[in-house]
């Protein structure tokens, strides 16, 4: 028993550091979906904020407190909401990648079909999602 408790314990002080590392590549690779148009940007923050929750409450209140991704960030926490700007860019971004997609893979029916699939089921969901105001 004090054995599991010993292994724990140092998993907790291992574990911080990964998670501090973590929601930084997510804040890295969510200011470079700010920059480029198909990447997605939310997401990634939405992801890092999760990762300082477990690892710096310093760098998650600097999240939740930006004045520019903050609202969204703390719209997605408390209500699971998406704004209607959010929404419309990430089914045009959707429809963008998989227009692209079909122009330049050219793929087969059967993949073209499934990756339509894939890409509509994650437009049903964000647009099933609550709208943040």
């Amino acid at each position: 028993m004090v054995q599991e408790r010993e292994s724990g314990a140092g998993q907790g002080r291992l574990s911080r550091p990964l998670w501090l590392a973590l929601g930084f590549v997510f804040v890295g690779l969510g200011f470079i979906g700010a920059l480029l148009p198909l990447m997605p940007t939310t997401i990634f923050l939405i992801l890092a904020a999760g990762c300082f929750a477990r690892s710096s409450p310093r760098l998650e209140a600097w999240l939740l407190d930006h004045p520019r991704f903050g609202p969204t960030l703390v719209a997605w926490r408390e209500q699971g909401a998406i704004p209607r700007k959010g929404k419309a860019m990430a089914c045009a971004g959707m429809a963008l990648g998989y227009g692209l997609f079909a122009w330049g893979a050219r793929p087969g029916p059967w993949l073209a079909v499934g990756v339509a699939a894939a890409m509509l089921g994650c437009a049903w969901y964000v647009l099933s999602r609550p709208t943040a105001v």
